[in-house]
């Protein structure tokens, strides 16, 4: 779905749940900062959980018409529009009933600019959008108005642009970091770190401040991301390869590792 994050969810989790799902490249203006919408319509059905996959990005979900249930794994009720920010882990999440919306997924840099937070005040978290931009009651009934799904899109370009000029940015040392660490091919911590001319230690610490996760977090999340794009080939390597491609050990470390942050292993999910 974009450079950084794709949605790792095994086929048949997806055909239990037909639903209308819209894919759309925001402006090329705003590249560094928006990586893809998604717009979806799923209609009534009964709850289902769905595993959310660390993504390698900051979600958000522009709900125009909530789902009547929709919760986390220990009951929790989730906000409407939520914010899902950098995660380490899966998320468990029971969904039920016809729900439409659109899901913007941020670059790190985008969600870090859009908010105006480090990103440590998100990672792990779920969060309501009111709470992160204010009142976004006229761009949800803007889009909600919208004759079509390429209409919102444009409409998204517009609204983000105008707020992602203003917004903060990483520091330069940082930005050079995670630039690093999920890269197409893959590098170790202590690398990066030689690499901006800090200590490891003093990267983790500074990289934790401004981005929520450890350096090694978003490389291992990154590293899953990478195979998952080799799987997706129509043409994918067997699975040895993938793991040697990616800087897995092996195919087991592949296996395990797959398995613990999607729920399934790339057998399964391929």
């Amino acid at each position: 779905m974009g450079a950084g994050w794709s949605l790792v969810v095994a086929r048949r989790d997806v055909e239990r749940a037909p639903a209308e799902r819209v894919f759309a490249t925001p402006h090329p203006s705003l590249a560094d900062h928006v990586l893809t919408y998604t717009a979806h319509d799923f209609p009534d059905s009964d709850p289902l959980p769905w595993r959310i996959t660390p993504l390698g990005a900051v979600t958000v979900t522009i709900d125009l018409a909530a789902p009547p249930l929709r919760r986390s794994q220990d009951g929790a009720d989730f906000p409407a529009s939520p914010v899902m920010g950098l995660r380490d882990r899966p998320l468990v999440v029971e969904q039920g009933g016809a729900n439409r919306g659109i899901v913007v997924a941020l670059t790190p840099a985008g969600a870090h600019a859009l908010f105006g937070l480090p990103l440590k005040e998100l990672a792990n978290t779920v969060l309501p959008l009111s709470d992160l931009l204010g009142d976004t009651a006229l761009l949800t009934e803007q889009l909600a108005e919208s004759p079509d799904w390429q209409t919102c899109f444009t409409t998204l370009d517009s609204h983000l642009s105008t707020r992602l000029c203003a917004g903060p940015v990483f520091s330069r040392p940082i930005h050079g970091a995670l630039r690093l660490l999920t890269a197409k091919n893959p590098i170790r911590v202590a690398a990066v770190a030689d690499e901006i001319g800090w200590t490891r230690q003093h990267l983790s610490t500074r990289f934790r401040e401004q981005i929520g996760l450890s350096p090694k977090a978003v490389a291992r999340v990154a590293r899953l991301h990478r195979a998952v794009t080799l799987l997706n080939h129509p043409t994918a390597p067997s699975l040895a390869d993938v793991a040697h491609r990616c800087g897995y050990t092996d195919q087991p470390h592949l296996n395990r590792d797959f398995r613990a942050l999607t729920g399934c292993t790339p057998t399964d999910y391929r």
